[in-house]
Order: C-alpha cells, then sequence, then structure tokens
C-alpha cells in the first residue's frame, strides 16, 4: 500500500515530486506566519497551482481535503511539533509527537506523513525526542501502508544564527541524511548544502530512498529557480519548498515555474516566465 500512496506523490511523467509545506503554524512562530495568515486562501491558491502535493498540520488539513474533486494535491501531513526557532528560544527544548499519527492520517486521507531528526548544537535531548518519535511511528507506518518522511535538519548555534539556523555543511548533513535511511526513511526531506555542486553526495548517501530538497530561507526568484534546476539535475527526487512559494508576490506563478523545472526539465530562464513581474 506504500506504492499505491507513494504514487500520489509522485508524478506519473518525472517520477519526481514538489510538495508545498504550509505546516509553519505548529512551530508557534510569528515569523513563519508571512503568507499564511488566511491559510484558506492560500491553500485554494495552491491547489489551482496544482502542485504534486501539500504538506499541512492535523488543524489545517481538512482545508485541502474538504476540496471537491480527484485532481487536487496529495496531502503530506505534519506529525510533530517542536519549539526549536526563535531569535530567543526557551529553557527548555522539545519535539514531541502527536498521539495515533498514523489514524489521524489514515482518517484524513493523507498520502505520507512526515516527521524531524534535528540536530541542534548542545541539545542533544532533542535529537532523542526526534528518534524516539521515528521509532514509535515507524511499525504504524509500515503496519498500515504509509510512507515515512524523515525530515534531518542540521542547525547552526541559536547565538550564531538566530531565528531559522539551517547549516548547510555538507559534513553534517551526510551522516544525518544516513540515520535516517537507517531508521526507516521511505522518503528524506533535506536541506540544500551550502555549495550546491555536491548535493550529489547526498543522494548517494541516501541511496534506493528518494530526497526532497527543502527550501530554506526565502531567497530571489532567480536563486531558487537556479538552484532547484542544479539540484534535480544531480539526482533529486523533487523539492518542499515553503516560504519561498507562500511568501512570494505570485504564489501561483512561482508553483507553475518550478513544477516545470521539476517536472519538465527546463531551464530556470525559460522558467522565469510563468512568474508575474
Amino acid at each position: 500500500m506504500k506504492t499505491y500512496r507513494l504514487n500520489r506523490l509522485f508524478n506519473a511523467k518525472s517520477r519526481r515530486c514538489f510538495d508545498v509545506a504550509v505546516d509553519h503554524g505548529f512551530f508557534n512562530e510569528r515569523s513563519f506566519l508571512g503568507g499564511i495568515e488566511n491559510l484558506e486562501k492560500c491553500v485554494q491558491t495552491l491547489v489551482a497551482a496544482a502542485p504534486d502535493a501539500i504538506q499541512l498540520t492535523i488543524g489545517q488539513a481538512p482545508l485541502l481535503q474538504s476540496i471537491a474533486g480527484k485532481e487536487k494535491p496529495a496531502l503530506v501531513l505534519r506529525t510533530d511539533v517542536a519549539n526549536v526557532y526563535g531569535t530567543q528560544l526557551p529553557r527548555a527544548l522539545f519535539s514531541r509527537m502527536i498521539e495515533q499519527p498514523i489514524e489521524q492520517a489514515l482518517r484524513l486521507d493523507a498520502s505520507c506523513v512526515v516527521v524531524n531528526l534535528f540536530r541542534i548544537p548542545n541539545e542533544p535531548e532533542v535529537t532523542d525526542q526526534c528518534i524516539q518519535n521515528i521509532l514509535r511511528i515507524k511499525p504504524e507506518c509500515d503496519r498500515y501502508g504509509m510512507p515515512l518522511m524523515i525530515e534531518p535538519l542540521v542547525f547552526q548555534s541559536n547565538q550564531k544564527a538566530g531565528g531559522y539556523m539551517v547549516d548547510g555543511d555538507l559534513e553534517k548533513i551526510l551522516p544525518l541524511v544516513r540515520q535516517a535511511v537507517e531508521l526507516g526513511a521511505d522518503i528524506i526531506k533535506a536541506d540544500p548544502t551550502d555549495d550546491v555542486a555536491v548535493y550529489h553526495k547526498v543522494i548517494e548517501m541516501a541511496g534506493r530512498i528518494p530526497v526532497l530538497v527543502r527550501g530554506g530561507g526565502k531567497v530571489s526568484d532567480a536563486e531558487i529557480l537556479e538552484r532547484t534546476h542544479r539540484l534535480i539535475g544531480q539526482g533529486a527526487a523533487g523539492i518542499v519548498y515553503g516560504r519561498n512559494i507562500i511568501q512570494h508576490r505570485d504564489p501561483a506563478g512561482m508553483t507553475r515555474a518550478l513544477m516545470a523545472v521539476v517536472h519538465d526539465g527546463i531551464t530556470p530562464a525559460q522558467a522565469a516566465k510563468f512568474i508575474k513581474t
């Protein structure tokens, strides 16, 4: 049954996936809410642009699943909530999983569930919580045929980067990606490396498990299109972008532009024509 659900995620022609992440409200960080203050409107805009999937939380998934018709994007359900983002972090950090995650995913007709695997400087307890979450959800995913997406995230020190502090160091990303594979991921959702040219090493480290690349912080249209083109060229199985879509002046146009790069292999310059100026 995992294969059947994966077939709803991955494009039949390209065998790649474009998942738009709009689950940011789960993390209690004000800066994450730009562009999704009215999430219902955001979801409707995205559905019209027709990405392969939309990533949502248990509280917001009905905004997608209540839309009539069989052509809407697949649901990727976020199953864990954490307090690890923000310019000033609380005294104790955590990553907690929702109760009965797979039963809730089945009731919501999700095609996949996603869970974090954090590596945060001097916070091994959070990594331990993430691993416990994965160990708990993995057997349930196998039992019910639900694909498991693991999101290995390497953070910089909050004192150094503040707020959204992803570390693109290849040497740190590789072992965490491999750990996600060893823990049983069906899909890996990983950050881009600082040097995009070496991303093929992340693909190699994941082996037979498809890698979807996260968008990270918001960048220019030219940069995100060029980066995506290079990542797909190195073997990435797709992308999971959030703020580069939802905080864009033309979310639908950017979605269509990225879909063309991911599925049709067009150049960044050609893709840019989908975006309203």
